[in-house]
């Protein structure tokens, strides 16, 4: 009942946005055009001159919008300039953060229920594709490059790659990169290796490159400081979260993927050679590598292991190593480096194979909300340039979605201090993607992809990694079964 129901919305909700915005499909708004060039993002597009005549911060002065985020840097950074905000606009914003783990739950909540109780939250493009088929996003492409844009807000100076992961046509199994214009960055992560130097130069262990010496390492490393001390720290909570980063870097370096399109429909290629091969691997490091209580981590307790010292190791979001790194952050602040993604040589890869699963942490507007131009109005300016070079110097929002800052040397000075962080991001960012399939029940499926490893890791519930994979595509098969690709 709830795919029918999230299908027929999505159907509704498509066909009122393209009566409203006069196009005749979703791949005519704000897609690349063939030879490259970003084409106008909204029929309501004004030339700079007259957005420049005719935009006015005060416009929506007196107005109260509501917004949810959840805890992060980004979202202290924004939290930190809501003063400023509303002296420039007159907008008063009624703000609330939790963290992440009860924070999709609570949004959910809210969501379904098409109160339009919150004007303004924080998602992510995966999260993106179920709430755009349910009717829950307000596509952007009306308030882009319109009297309603600030001329200095530049829509064209986002990476191209970040701003196109928030884009989606609604057909499942098609690419992200066409179609609306769902959310905006507000930061993004790719899954790298940090590692304390110090810890592996006490112990002789060089900092791995490659998966194979990424086990060795992991193992060596075992109770390296006593009992609960350990080597790799990564996810392993029975949810989206366990699959997303480090997983499916390695998942896609090795050449696996989660879906293919046959016949018209989605099909699961989780037993394929290459993911049970994969698998195989990630099963042997957690358990013989990572934490006792593996099947509890969530992002926040790598982190905290790798700051305490507890953790040699930590294969995460950038972001996550980086904070831990910081002066006064954690016990180990300073002592950490930052490698790449690591690359099976037993599966014929090499660094030109390495594959980072992009995260987006974005912002997008509830279609439900009454306020919407002055949510937009907090949209444009929490993700302006000038924010966002301030917020990635000076609150260490490292991984900037904006080229102008990712090119500023005060940028490039506010992260030199970090070993080999500027390096691994500006070269695991070329081959960084979403490496998932687009589809609406991206929750449903990794929660029982992850569920499937802790039960690899954790019990003898399957004879061998081949056979739980197996499984996992029958499940992952029917579960997706009542989507059409055309």
């Amino acid at each position: 009942m709830r795919k029918l129901m999230s299908l027929v919305l999505a159907a509704t909700m498509v066909a009122a946005t393209l009566t409203g915005c006069g196009v005749d499909s979703p791949q005519a708004v704000g897609t690349p055009e063939s030879d490259g060039q970003q084409a106008a993002p909204a029929a309501e597009s004004a030339s700079p001159e007259a957005a420049a005549e005719e935009f006015d911060w005060k416009k929506y002065d007196g107005e109260e919008i509501t917004v949810l985020f959840s805890e992060h840097t980004y979202a202290d950074a924004v939290e930190e300039k809501l003063d400023e905000f509303t002296e420039k606009t007159g907008i008063k914003v009624n703000y609330s953060s939790m963290p992440e783990g009860n924070y999709f739950e609570k949004l959910n909540v809210e969501l379904s229920s098409h109160s339009g109780s919150i004007d303004v939250f924080m998602t992510g493009a995966y999260q993106s594709w179920e709430y755009a088929t349910a009717g829950n996003l307000e596509p952007l492409e009306k308030y882009i490059g319109t009297t309603l844009t600030s001329p200095d807000w530049d829509y064209d100076d986002f990476i191209p790659a970040v701003i196109d992961a928030l884009k989606w046509d609604l057909v499942p199994g098609h690419a992200v990169g066409s179609g609306f214009q769902w959310a905006l960055p507000m930061g993004w992560e790719v899954n790298i290796l940090t590692y304390n130097k110090r810890i592996l130069e006490e112990k002789g262990i060089e900092p791995p490159k490659t998966a194979e010496q990424l086990l060795e390492a992991a193992k060596a490393l075992k109770e390296f400081d006593g009992s609960g001390s350990y080597g790799l720290a990564v996810r392993g909570l029975p949810d989206w979260g366990t699959i997303h980063p480090a997983y499916m870097s390695m998942y896609s370096t090795w050449g696996a993927k989660d879906f293919e399109i046959e016949n018209g429909k989605l099909v699961s290629k989780v037993n394929s050679p290459e993911a049970v091969a994969m698998t195989e691997y990630w099963v042997d490091l957690v358990k013989n590598g990572s934490a006792p209580q593996w099947a509890t981590y969530g992002w926040e307790m790598c982190g905290a292991d790798l700051g305490a010292g507890k953790a040699a190791m930590m294969w995460d979001a950038d972001r996550g190593g980086y904070t831990q790194n910081t002066p006064g952050s954690s016990n180990e602040a300073g002592n950490m480096a930052f490698g790449m993604v690591p690359y099976p040589e037993s599966a014929g890869k090499t660094e030109a194979d390495m594959k980072s699963n992009l995260w987006v942490w974005s912002m997008a507007m509830n279609a439900d909300s009454t306020k919407k131009e002055a949510a937009w109005y907090f949209m444009q300016y929490f993700t302006s340039p000038e924010f966002m070079l301030w917020s990635g110097v000076e609150k260490a929002c490292t991984d900037t979605p904006r080229t102008s800052v990712l090119n500023n040397e005060a940028y490039k000075q506010s992260v030199a201090g970090a070993e080999g962080y500027y390096e691994a991001f500006s070269t695991i960012s070329k081959n960084a993607s979403i490496f998932f399939t687009a589809q609406p029940y991206f929750t449903e499926t990794t929660t029982e992809w992850a569920k499937t490893l802790q039960d690899l890791v954790t019990t003898d519930k399957y004879s061998s990694v081949q056979e739980a994979m197996d499984q996992l595509k029958v499940t992952m098969d029917e579960l997706v079964s009542d989507l059409e690709v055309e």
